[in-house]
C-alpha cells in the first residue's frame, strides 16, 4: 500500500512539473520565416493618434538632417503602424508586417541617432514564465528582422513584457489577437 501511493506521488508530480514547463527557451535562435499569415486587428483610436503625431515627428525629425524618406504614402502610413503582429504561440514576423519592419528599418538606417525599444508582449494565456519568454522571442524576432535590413544593434533594445501590457482588455479572440504583438517605441 505504501508503495502505490508513492508510485502515485511521484508520478503525479512528474505530470505537475511537465505540465508547468514551457515550450518556448530563451536560448533558441529566433527564425523569421517568410510566409503569408492572419489578419491583424487595428489599433484603437488613441494609439493611431499617438502613431501620427510619432511619425509627424520622424518627419520632421528627418527633414532637418537632410535624410527624409521616399515622401511616398505608402512609406509613411507604414511608418505610422509601430505593432507587429503574431499567430498564437508563435514568434515568427508574418509577411503582412515586413513592410512595417522594413519602412521602420529605412528610417533608423537613415537616423543613426535614434533608438527604438521593442516590446515583446502576448495575450493572457499561459503562465507568466512562458509569456515573458514568448514575448522576448517576438521583440527579437523583430529586432533580428531590423539588423538583416541595416539597422545598427546599438539603435535597439529588445525587452517583453509578457502579459503585463495588453493592449486590448477581454477574454476572447479579438482581445488575445490585438495583444499578441511586438511594438516599435522610439525614444
Amino acid at each position: 500500500m505504501r508503495n502505490i501511493k508513492t508510485f502515485a506521488f511521484i508520478v503525479s508530480s512528474a505530470v505537475l512539473l511537465a505540465a508547468c514547463s514551457s515550450p518556448v527557451k530563451l536560448n533558441d535562435n529566433v527564425k523569421v520565416e517568410d510566409r503569408a499569415g492572419g489578419k491583424a486587428s487595428t489599433a484603437t483610436t488613441a494609439n493611431k493618434d499617438a502613431d501620427s503625431r510619432t511619425v509627424a515627428a520622424i518627419d520632421a525629425n528627418a527633414n532637418a538632417n537632410g535624410n527624409a524618406n521616399d515622401g511616398t504614402n505608402a512609406t509613411k502610413a507604414e511608418l505610422a503602424k509601430r505593432s507587429v503582429y503574431f499567430d498564437l504561440d508563435s514568434y515568427i514576423v508574418k509577411e503582412d508586417f515586413k513592410p512595417v519592419v522594413e519602412a521602420h528599418s529605412k528610417y533608423l538606417s537613415g537616423n543613426k541617432t535614434q533608438k527604438v525599444i521593442i516590446q515583446g508582449n502576448t495575450d493572457e494565456r499561459g503562465g507568466r514564465e512562458y509569456n515573458l519568454a514568448l514575448g522576448q522571442k517576438r521583440a527579437e524576432a523583430v529586432r533580428k528582422s531590423l539588423n538583416a535590413l541595416g539597422v545598427s544593434d546599438a539603435q535597439m533594445e529588445a525587452v517583453s513584457y509578457g502579459k503585463e501590457k495588453p493592449r486590448a482588455i477581454g477574454s476572447d479572440e479579438a482581445a488575445w489577437t490585438e495583444n499578441r504583438r511586438a511594438d516599435l517605441v522610439y525614444q
